[in-house]
């Protein structure tokens, strides 16, 4: 296959950025989105120019460091794909990709395709914990969870904070992956008696960090790699909205 590139190029987070054209010959369609990245820069290396910059760790879909957005769609255009899974096969002999950071005020490019995601660490540490008493593990299942919660609380959990939500939203919202990360606890027994000031601090540290509000557009679970559904973010609506009449 034979593609034209156009990456953005930024040297740092005070620098202007600009998109920038590379010619790519040879492509194998069963190449992974990061792996023609990679011929990428080895071709750059050998000709003396400095390669692009791009987050990736575990390349299996797990991490969620793989964030960008590929001709406009957070992650590519297959769903329920992390960019390190998306493959070659999925574009078109001749095809042009642009390939962009993501673009949200909390999250500042720091350089080339690689953005500052911290923020996301700063909700969850804002949750805090959850009361575990002291002494001995309980016995296996001597605390009952209802087949359904813990269901809707592993899907919850299974968010893997790569940002695609945020990107995606025409406001910056960050609410799917504030509401994935609350209410997963807010659903089990471990953590109900944080459950409404977990949910209230995780939404104030939310909005003091510059996310925008969530106006239920749905952009966020159409290009969220795990799936997570709309309603959770009804669910921690329902938890902030409970935890300020109980204050």
């Amino acid at each position: 296959m034979r593609l034209t590139l156009r990456i953005w190029r930024q040297r740092g987070t005070s620098d202007a950025g600009e998109l920038v054209t590379y010619p790519m010959d040879d492509v194998s369609p069963d190449m992974s989105f990061l792996e023609m990245l990679d011929v990428l820069n080895e071709e750059l290396i050998l000709r003396g120019e400095e390669p692009v910059a791009f987050d990736h760790d575990c390349r299996e879909g797990i991490c969620g460091m793989c964030g960008l957005m590929i001709n406009g769609v957070a992650h590519g255009p297959e769903r329920a794909t992390t960019a390190c899974q998306l493959h070659m096969r999925h574009f078109a002999d001749g095809d042009t990709v642009t390939i962009e950071p993501w673009r949200a005020r909390p999250f500042p490019v720091v350089r080339d395709l690689v953005v500052d995601r911290s923020a996301f660490d700063r909700i969850i540490e804002s949750g805090g914990y959850i009361s575990a008493p002291t002494g001995s593990a309980p016995d296996a299942h001597a605390v009952p969870v209802p087949k359904p919660d813990a269901d809707t609380a592993f899907e919850a959990a299974a968010c893997i904070g790569c940002g695609a939500c945020v990107a995606a939203c025409p406001n910056g919202s960050a609410m799917l992956f504030t509401a994935a990360k609350a209410t997963h606890l807010g659903l089990l027994p471990q953590g109900q008696p944080e459950r409404y000031s977990r949910a209230e601090a995780m939404v104030r540290t939310h909005d003091e960090l510059g996310f925008g509000g969530c106006t239920n557009t749905g952009e966020c679970t159409a290009v969220c790699p795990k799936g997570i559904p709309l309603d959770t973010i009804g669910r921690l609506n329902s938890d902030l909205l409970r935890g300020a009449l109980r204050s």
